[in-house]
């Protein structure tokens, strides 16, 4: 028997042995019974979101996740905004903007980038000149309060507004850290690395993960010519995100770790890197190893607490993000009633001005109260919600976005859910990108 029909019996097995009713499972799951008979006879393959919600009802320990993961087709990440044909090997990107204002990445291939790179030096040699005496140390001042004002900006609007600024700054940046020496080229150098890596993950957001990684490495690359070496540490957690979108949770658990075993690793990379590992031990089923790194991430985050919020390495929208990554955790350990209660009180009193934050959080905790089949409840927050969606135009918060469309449309009869779903498919393809 393959894998991909080797879900059915199993789960039939195991229900049975667990004394427990089709009828019985439909409820905990929130999936209808005929549905789940379906499954049981494999004339349908389960969902991963489906999978996870049984091991944890039968508490199969992560035995049908795994057994549905095997089965399950693979999973491409997404190339949205890149030109077809580009070479996955290119050295560099060049950022496009086309008459009605979209933009996208041009990957080069090794002659042009050599071409592009020689036009550029002559210019920026030619612009710059000589630094003036203590010209860098009051630019450098300058842009690191300006980096601060771009990650607040960055939570009320579309990343890919951002990104042009974004990637102007780091390029100046750059050339000012050629110039300067001492302390000072090595701040300029880390400074400019940090506007890289904020430049990585906007491109994320805007659902280029290849140019993203590009960013990412861009940015290790200008920390390391400043003799900061933690970026190194950070790109091995920005990695395992991309991994665990693309719900690949062996690989998101071996990057987290590698990256909390880096030698120039921080407390709070460590502490990121602990969280992230959660997430792919939570998309196993396994729930100690999910707690236990969780409970890691907490204390390495706490200890990290006085971070400088202008150049801190990962999210500064919260002071704990482990507690809602714990939130999040437990809804893909298949436990989304409780997902919904730690949300809540969570996101009790956020500032309602951060909208990149409310979408990506309130659409999960739409999520949960979804998938737990509180399904008035759950329009009632998603419905609060569109507006910051369509704000920030992000595909991380699309991607889940999607999913709770998903689950709404197996409760398409129901009142709430009919009067919600013309405005949710609307603001689900808004972006040009998802058009």
């Amino acid at each position: 028997m393959s894998d991909a029909t080797a879900f059915g019996p199993e789960l039939r097995g195991r229900r049975m042995a667990r004394d427990v009713s089709l009828a019985q499972l439909a409820k905990l799951v929130h999936y209808s019974k005929g549905y789940l008979s379906k499954i049981e006879n494999g004339l349908r393959q389960p969902t991963a979101a489906l999978a996870r919600l049984c091991d944890s009802a039968l508490h199969c320990d992560g035995a049908l996740i795994e057994l549905a993961e095997r089965g399950a087709p693979v999973t491409e990440l997404g190339d949205i905004g890149v030109e077809p044909g580009s070479a996955l090997d290119a050295e560099r990107w060049v950022m496009e903007m086309g008459d009605n204002g979209a933009i996208w990445f041009q990957a080069l291939n090794r002659r042009q980038a050599l071409f592009a790179g020689a036009a550029s030096l002559m210019t920026l040699s030619g612009a710059l000149g000589e630094a003036r005496p203590g010209e860098h140390e009051a630019a450098l001042g300058t842009f690191t309060a300006m980096f601060g004002q771009l990650r607040q900006l960055g939570q009320q609007t579309s990343p890919t507004l951002l990104l042009p600024t974004l990637i102007a700054q780091t390029h100046t940046m750059q050339a000012m850290a050629t110039r300067a020496s001492g302390k000072t080229r090595d701040k300029s150098f880390s400074l400019a690395a940090r506007y890289a890596e904020y430049t990585g993950w906007m491109a994320q957001e805007s659902g280029q993960e290849r140019v993203a990684l590009w960013w990412t490495d861009l940015a290790v690359a200008l920390a390391e010519a400043g003799s900061d070496q933690e970026l190194a540490a950070y790109s091995l957690v920005r990695r395992a995100l991309v991994t665990l979108y693309a719900g690949d949770g062996r690989q998101t658990v071996a990057l987290a770790q590698q990256a909390q075993h880096h030698r120039a690793a921080s407390a709070r990379v460590r502490g990121l890197a602990a969280q992230r590992e959660a997430q792919g031990h939570a998309l196993l089923g396994d729930h100690t190893a999910c707690c236990t790194a969780l409970d890691r991430a907490d204390e390495l985050l706490a200890r990290a607490a006085t971070s400088e919020p202008a150049t801190v390495l990962g999210t500064s929208s919260v002071a704990n993000p482990a507690a809602l990554t714990r939130a999040w955790c437990l809804h893909d350990l298949g436990k989304p009633a409780e997902a919904a209660q730690r949300f809540d009180i969570e996101l009790d009193g956020v500032d309602p001005g951060r909208s990149r934050f409310q979408a990506r959080w309130g659409v999960r905790r739409a999520l949960s109260y979804a998938t737990s089949g509180e399904i008035d409840h759950a329009c009632e927050l998603t419905d609060k919600l569109l507006g910051d969606v369509e704000l920030v135009d992000s595909a991380t918060v699309r991607w889940d976005l999607q999913t709770l469309t998903k689950t709404f449309s197996r409760w398409l009869n129901h009142p709430s859910v009919r009067t919600l779903f013309p405005k949710l498919t609307g603001a689900l393809y808004t972006s040009p990108a998802m058009r």
